[in-house]
């Protein structure tokens, strides 16, 4: 099924990360579009697709997750140290806009690492 979707796991509390805001830009840099702010569910998903089928596009895109905010926040507190990463930019491509792409975040305050999913 064709779609962009996304979601962020939180390693250093062994969990789903709820509550991150993420932006979703098309063409990324110059001219770049923001095309939704989103917040993740208690399941650290959104709550609705970034893409649908009939929204797809081939070309540039890039997903900022704002994972200083979310760490620094989760004692209801803002923390006098959050960690070591702020703003979590993946960049990638569609280039067949007829497939399903997942772009799935796992970090902590200090690492992170991304794949393509489906």
């Amino acid at each position: 099924m064709a779609k962009l979707s996304t979601h962020v796991l939180d390693t250093a509390n062994g969990c789903p990360a709820e509550g991150m805001k993420i932006d979703f830009v098309r063409a990324p840099g110059s001219g770049e579009v923001l095309l939704k702010s989103v917040v993740t569910n208690n399941d650290g998903r959104t709550d609705e697709l970034l893409l649908s089928a009939d929204q797809m596009e081939a070309g540039e895109y890039e997903l900022r997750f704002d994972v200083g905010d979310y760490f620094g926040n989760l004692s209801g507190e803002r923390s006098p140290d959050p960690g070591f990463l702020n703003i979590v930019p993946i960049r990638f491509t569609i280039t067949d806009p007829q497939q399903g792409y997942h772009v799935p975040l796992v970090c902590s305050q200090w690492s992170f690492s991304t794949y393509r999913g489906s």
